[in-house]
């Protein structure tokens, strides 16, 4: 069984890059049922497992298959971006084997994060798992990778303190804004989106006790379920335009695949604040906010790769305890592909429990036949001979007539097999 992983990331790949292949939660079933007929028509094998991780800062495919097709998902992904495979090449890593593990540990322990140590891509990752599951493209070989990468992850936090005093991007906003904003708790700030990264961003910031918070969401339930819990009010997305203007802050994070803000919104909305500064941070990939809207006077716009000099801060610090954390994940690594080494002798192993029971067979058939002699008062020579004759043409037999059967070609390959099996141990022995 081949294991292979195709992606790009914060390290490799620009913000606008990356935004061209991320996946919505609810696009990963149908994206892995195209990508498993994809990949079925490369290899020729029915069963191919795969799986994909989509966040802010990567989008990876995990494949797992009789044999690789490194180029071939490549290819399936650059078309799915609408780049060439040269393009996306030049801005990704494929792994195969043991290399496959290790970054899925790490990716899980939070060691290939943005913030290092941060626990919300192990959750990322599980609802990935949960979602490859759903769509029956999960197999045995990728749910014990991802299984090994959340006990990995567990032991990392449990024995280091990887996650300890780090600064999450909502920290890093809220930072960033104090270095804008005398006093937090005099401006007005819009957060769009209710997801996972809002509540975190909205968490910090009401720490701050701002003046008013507003949350607008496309659906008004769930934005209603994080105002409440803030003592916030609500907003829909479509009423974002005519409010604008009112607020000193705006924090966005959306799975939509266009830009809710527009340039010429914020231009209208500038007009009216008459030029008051503005604070924007975009956590969406793609984008939330045009990116044009950076260039003008009196606002300040920061994308999630503008904060990564923030929550890189006080990360050097910390090496030792990434270098336990390695560690740990090296013991992963090599249990891992032990694993999948035992695993890819398991058609084997029956064949050869069934050849040594035959070899058994006939042994145990020739003795007993040997001793009937030896009874009747035969030469203990006689005996040997014969013996060893029998045993010997028992095991010759099926070789001698496989070489006797099929066309020309076939005997040819069946020659060459039984030269390479058995006149290489015949010279060895010498």
């Amino acid at each position: 069984m081949a294991v292979w992983a195709l992606g790009i990331n914060h390290h490799t790949a620009p913000l606008d890059l990356r935004g061209r292949f991320a996946f919505a939660l609810d696009q990963i079933a149908p994206t892995l049922t195209g990508l498993r007929q994809s990949l079925t028509s490369a290899t020729r094998h029915p069963e191919v497992e795969t799986a994909i991780i989509s966040t802010c800062n990567r989008t990876e495919i995990y494949c797992a298959a009789d044999a690789p097709a490194l180029d071939h998902t490549l290819g399936w992904l650059a078309q799915s971006g609408g780049v060439t495979p040269d393009v996306l090449r030049q801005h990704s890593y494929l792994l195969e084997s043991g290399s496959v593990a290790r970054h899925a540990f790490r990716v899980a322990s939070g060691l290939d994060s943005m913030v290092l140590g941060e626990t919300q891509i192990l959750g990322q990752m599980k609802n990935a798992v949960r979602a490859a599951e759903d769509a029956g493209a999960l197999g045995t070989t990728l749910n014990q990778l991802f299984q090994r990468s959340f006990a990995v992850a567990k032991e990392v936090r449990s024995s280091t303190e990887i996650g300890e005093h780090s600064i999450s991007m909502a920290a890093a906003a809220v930072r960033l804004a104090g270095q804008l904003f005398e006093d937090l708790s005099k401006i007005r700030i819009l957060f769009v989106g209710a997801g996972e990264m809002i509540e975190l961003a909205s968490t910090h910031f009401a720490a701050r006790n701002p003046q008013q918070i507003t949350i607008a969401n496309r659906t008004l339930e769930r934005g209603e379920k994080l105002a409440c819990r803030l003592g916030a009010s609500v907003m829909r997305l479509a009423d974002i335009p005519d409010h604008l203007h009112e607020y000193d802050a705006i924090i966005s994070c959306t799975a939509s695949s266009l830009p809710i803000i527009g340039l010429g919104a914020v231009e209208r909305a500038l007009k009216k604040r008459k030029h008051r500064p503005i604070f924007m941070v975009d956590l969406a990939v793609p984008r939330d906010i045009e990116p044009e809207i950076k260039d003008l006077r009196d606002v300040y716009l920061y994308t999630v790769d503008d904060l990564a000099s923030v929550v890189k801060t006080a990360q050097a610090s910390r090496q030792a305890t990434v270098a336990q954390a390695e560690a740990i994940i090296d013991a992963g690594v090599l249990n891992f592909v032990q694993w999948m080494d035992q695993r890819s002798l398991g058609g084997v192993v029956p064949l050869i429990q069934q050849i040594n029971a035959q070899a058994d067979e006939w042994r145990a058939l020739e003795i007993a036949r040997a001793r009937k002699l030896l009874a009747k008062g035969e030469d203990m020579d006689t005996v040997l001979e014969a013996l060893s004759r029998g045993l010997t043409q028992k095991m010759m037999h099926g070789t001698m007539a496989a070489l006797h059967q099929g066309d020309a070609e076939e005997r040819a390959q069946t020659a060459a097999t039984v030269s390479r099996l058995f006149l290489r141990a015949r010279r060895s022995d010498r």
